[in-house]
């Protein structure tokens, strides 16, 4: 997969290059701020962009600008999002637009090859894949939209959150596949998403709760 890295600390953007090239991907660019990755994104036609929250000049919320620029140009790539903190109005910038392809993982998340590989590949397929800690966040600051929901019935939400599948669900929880499916189904039904045949339902039911 053709990577492009942005973080203005060179010692973790190596890393990153390094754990990249390890797990067989190909990085046709690395960064110290995001301009510089925009400029040259067109051209690289990226399949997946890994961005610092907060760079140079402000260290505000420039990785978040430059990933929702990125999209615009490049509907198609994937994102990344790293951060130091659990910051939640990013994450839910983030997953405004509704659209699968986009992660958003603390940066100490990073430095475990396995979980780098599996949130990348899971952002490849169209998945959504937030940090546990985030997620973990966004529950206990949004509760009253989730209130007709069982325990059950948000463990199975946080995990959809996470960007796990249904068969990943069930291992975790230690319950049956088909149990999964009636609480992602009892979650749909007391969300009010319909399934319209096109509409990324596991998505909405996170932007439901986010967004309320």
């Amino acid at each position: 997969m053709r990577v492009v890295v942005a973080d203005d600390s060179v010692l973790l953007r190596e890393g990153l290059v390094r754990l990249l090239a390890e797990a067989g991907h190909e990085v046709v660019g690395a960064y110290g701020d995001a301009e510089e990755l925009l400029r040259d994104a067109p051209a690289l036609d990226p399949a997946l962009a890994i961005l610092d929250v907060r760079m140079p000049p402000d260290f505000r919320d420039e990785g978040v600008r430059a990933a929702i620029r990125l999209r615009s140009l490049l509907p198609g790539t994937g994102i990344l999002l790293l951060s130091q903190y659990v910051e939640v109005a990013y994450a839910q910038e983030l997953l405004g637009s509704g659209s699968g392809g986009v992660g958003y993982l603390l940066k100490d998340r990073v430095a475990s090859l396995a979980e780098l590989t599996d949130a990348i590949d899971r952002i490849a397929a169209g998945g959504t894949v937030l940090d546990p800690e985030v997620v973990a966040q966004l529950l206990g600051r949004r509760i009253d939209p989730l209130a007709s929901l069982t325990p059950r019935e948000r463990e199975v939400l946080q995990l959809m959150a996470e960007g796990r599948t249904n068969a990943a669900i069930a291992q975790q929880l230690f319950i049956g596949v088909g149990a999964v499916e009636k609480n992602v189904t009892a979650i749909f039904g007391k969300l009010g998403l319909e399934d319209s045949g096109s509409d990324h339902r596991r998505v909405l039911a996170v932007l439901t709760f986010l967004q309320r």
